[in-house]
């Protein structure tokens, strides 16, 4: 079968897959996974490599939602959600997650290591500088809480910071050493062929209408068959439900699913590719109105942005992000974007990543709050062992019970102005 994906650099540079077949008549599997991409492809991998049989169903193809249309950015942190809130909300299955979060750009790398991903995975550490000089110290609080955890979070002062992205555009910052970018729609195909190695059975093509528990099984149906479980993991995250609006109303209202907008620049010359980000980290400014960039195999700048409003998205877009890196790098000019393109990101308001049971040996999580490239590859590895007999105590799983937004339609048609909100607290000094 042929699936159109969505243009983009990422759709025109990874290497090919040929499309599987959809899920028909009945079929038996050990775990099921709803969704193929990083999330459910780690979660498949896992399990595999622990002997049970498994079999992905992917609505469109390996890779087509968020996980194939990201940034690209492998970052260990969260947007908000700090390691002590973690432990203050959750104790000690808290305390795993920080453990998690802060390992997750490591278990990507290692997982692209030990099976040779073809995936342009650079770990060349991830930098979040401050842009403001009160964001400074917000950036030492959160390097020393991440040190109190034992993670290798370093403080950069002004001078090391321009000299980290050649430019004396921002003010200091913190930075992690794990942390790096892959071409991420590279990274889900290398992850899919890596499962089927395993013996993993993956449907693409096969949406997903509905599940429900039956006796000491669980029954997941599509359009042309029936795949029947002893466990399930639900991989969805913001396109829960935008595939099959019914599959999983409660956890599909919980979170708001908000374009993302990425885009690229031509290839670098020598001279400007040694002197802007020498050293090819993953930026990710302290911006609520985030300016980010990092480079890709081709030394294209890859970056994005946000506007508010409908009108002319692409082309408004476009224009802000070529300008806010000719902000911060005047010798480039204002460049040219080659490839635009878009994906949702699932947001919520305490920008805490949800873990939910389904039922006996069901799980989802959602949430990924724009951090889902390493969160959801060791979620999915975590997702896997607790179907998989590991005990639920000994993993990073703080469960929480659905809380879908009233008003859910209203709050999508809203979401976008949240922007204007957040270009007002950009220009404000936080209270530390």
């Amino acid at each position: 079968m042929t699936v159109e994906f969505p243009p983009s650099l990422w759709a025109a540079t990874a290497p090919e897959r040929i499309t599987t077949s959809a899920l028909s008549g009945q079929a038996e599997t050990d775990v099921a996974i709803v969704g193929g991409g990083f999330t459910g492809l780690s979660a498949a991998i896992e399990a595999a490599r622990r002997g049970h049989s498994v079999t992905v169903l992917e609505g469109r193809a390996v890779g087509w939602g968020a996980s194939g249309r990201n940034n690209g950015q492998v970052i260990p942190t969260l947007t908000a959600a700090e390691p002590d809130a973690w432990v203050s909300r959750f104790g000690e299955a808290g305390r795993r997650m920080v453990s998690l979060i802060g390992n997750s750009a490591s278990i990507l790398f290692d997982l692209v290591r030990e099976y040779d991903m073809d995936a342009e995975a650079e770990q060349t550490g991830w930098f979040q500088p401050a842009h403001s000089p009160g964001r400074v110290k917000l950036s030492q609080k959160r390097v020393d809480a991440w040190q109190r955890f034992g993670f290798p979070a370093e403080f950069k002062d002004a001078a090391q910071t321009q000299e980290l992205l050649g430019t004396d555009f921002w003010y200091g910052g913190m930075f992690n050493p794990t942390g790096g970018h892959i071409n991420p729609l590279a990274l889900a195909r290398a992850m899919a062929k890596a499962a089927e190695r395993l013996g993993v059975k993956i449907h693409e093509g096969s949406s997903v209408s509905a599940f429900r528990r039956e006796g000491a099984q669980w029954r997941i149906e599509t359009k042309d068959g029936v795949l029947k479980s002893r466990a399930l993991i639900l991989a969805t995250n913001a396109y829960t439900g935008e595939l099959a609006p019914g599959l999983a109303p409660r956890l599909a209202r919980s979170v708001v699913p908000v374009l993302s907008w990425q885009m690229s620049t031509e290839p670098l010359g020598d001279n400007l590719r040694a002197s802007i980000l020498p050293g090819r980290q993953a930026i990710s400014d302290t911006r609520g109105d985030l300016r980010f960039f990092r480079y890709d195999a081709r030394n294209r700048l890859i970056t994005g942005g946000a506007v508010i409003g409908s009108h002319d998205v692409a082309n408004r877009v476009r224009r802000k992000a070529a300008r806010n890196l000719a902000e911060a790098f005047p010798e480039m000019g204002v460049p040219e974007m080659t490839h635009v393109w878009s994906g949702y990101i699932g947001m919520n308001w305490d920008r805490f990543p949800k873990v939910h049971r389904l039922g006996p040996d069901g799980w989802a999580w959602i949430g990924c709050n724009g951090r889902g490239v390493a969160l959801g590859t060791a979620l999915g590895r975590e997702l896997a062992r607790v179907v998989t007999g590991i005990p639920e105590n000994e993993l990073a799983l703080p469960v929480t019970e659905p809380k879908p937004f009233p008003i859910h339609s209203a709050v999508r048609r809203v979401a976008p102005t949240y922007l204007a909100w957040l270009r007002r607290k950009d220009l404000s000094e936080p209270k530390l």
